[in-house]
């Protein structure tokens, strides 16, 4: 990797600070600050980045939003029993743990907010400006790796960006569901942004003007960890062989806070969603695809995913094949989210503003990008990342 833009820090602000995987990526970086691990799972750090200008892993400051306030130290601890972190690691980073929780700061909840959503905003962005300034940093990323929501209705004030500013200051008015108002926040403080869940973040005309005004970038959404990162790279297996789909069914077993959120109808249709328009993008049609997530308390956060293929090929010979995917979510998911880190801050310095489709290679539903085949995306990222 080529030397980063700036001699200065970056600073990673996660929104949802205290869940799974922003735990597990805090205790992960700061293990691999102190050279106590291998940086496995890291894209930006294999020979596919390589000439990408990234910061170093100890050079990269967090802090971040949250809701609740259990102790980081708690929420590690609880990672090890489940498995997700092992028990050495944790001791070795356990007191660098309490840095990081001197910059963690309450979120925003809209139940008990009783301000303008403007107000809000404002005090987010200050807790982002505020850590930028006390660790002196070049620049700030904004994650968020907060609980699923269900998808925004639409609303004509999030076309045009003063309607939405002119909205978020009446009082009593929830116009922006939370992923958004973090996204808003961060553009405010001249931050770049990801949405590593499939909620709406900043995929809004109003805030993509703002983040184009600001000079800043964003991307997203959805982490592409498991069953979805399985069917991106096979599916164009079938395509290029001219083998014909016929379904392509899955279900999803998991637990944990995310099986708890998705098992509510409304916060799973987001995530549905994000993995429903894939397979036709890559198969060249339309397929009989159900899809089924379900929520198994004991599983944590350890995830199955099971999938049948059925297809068709020459003479019209029916042939299938079944697939089973049992992955830790946070232990995939939390290296994508230290690479989205390196990768936008690099975007941000090389002055790129506004939709980095080249990131899709990260996501599921990709922003401002058609394209869904995962080595496809790589070389993409590659050619991308390598000219900064």
């Amino acid at each position: 990797m080529t030397a980063s833009h700036c001699d200065r820090p970056i600073g990673l602000w996660l929104n949802g600070a205290r869940g799974s995987v922003a735990t597990t990526a805090i205790a992960g970086l700061l293990a691999l600050r102190a050279g106590l691990t291998r940086s496995t799972g890291c894209v930006t750090d294999t020979d596919l980045l390589r000439d990408a200008p990234l910061a170093p892993w100890t050079d990269i400051v967090i802090g971040g939003h949250d809701i609740v306030d259990t102790p980081l130290e708690k929420r590690a601890e609880s990672l090890v029993d489940s498995g997700v972190v092992p028990g050495p690691l944790l001791e070795a980073v356990r007191g660098s743990l309490a840095g990081v929780e001197a910059d963690l700061r309450p979120g925003y909840d809209a139940r008990n907010d009783t301000g303008t959503q403007a107000g809000a905003a404002e005090r987010l962005a200050a807790d982002i400006a505020d850590f930028r300034a006390r660790h002196d940093l070049s620049r700030v990323v904004v994650v968020n790796v907060s609980s699923t929501e269900p998808p925004a209705a639409y609303d004509p004030a999030h076309d045009e960006l003063d309607a939405l500013e002119a909205a978020l200051r009446e009082p009593g008015r929830q116009v922006l569901p939370g992923s958004s108002l973090a996204a808003y926040a961060a553009f405010q403080a001249g931050c770049g942004f990801v949405d590593f869940t499939p909620s709406t973040g900043a995929r809004l005309p109003a805030l993509e003007r703002l983040a184009q005004r600001q000079g800043v970038p964003f991307a997203g959404s959805d982490g592409k960890t498991g069953e979805t990162l399985l069917r991106t790279a096979l599916a164009p297996m079938f395509s290029v062989r001219a083998l014909h789909v016929l379904s392509w069914a899955g279900i999803n077993l998991l637990g944990g806070g995310d099986g708890a959120t998705l098992e509510d109808p409304a916060n799973a249709k987001s995530k549905l969603s994000s993995k429903s328009g894939v397979l036709p993008a890559m198969l060249g049609h339309d397929v009989t695809a159900p899809l089924h997530i379900d929520n198994v308390p004991d599983l944590g956060d350890h995830k199955t995913a099971w999938d049948h293929v059925s297809f068709e090929g020459f003479l019209g010979v029916r042939m299938s094949m079944q697939l089973t995917w049992s992955g830790v979510d946070s232990t995939l998911a939390a290296p994508l989210v230290l690479d989205l880190a390196r990768l936008t801050a690099a975007a941000h310095a090389a002055g790129h503003a506004g939709p980095v489709r080249q990131l899709g290679f990260f996501f599921k539903d990709p922003i401002d990008s058609d394209e869904h085949a995962l080595a496809e995306q790589g070389r993409i990222l590659a050619e991308w990342a390598n000219s900064l």
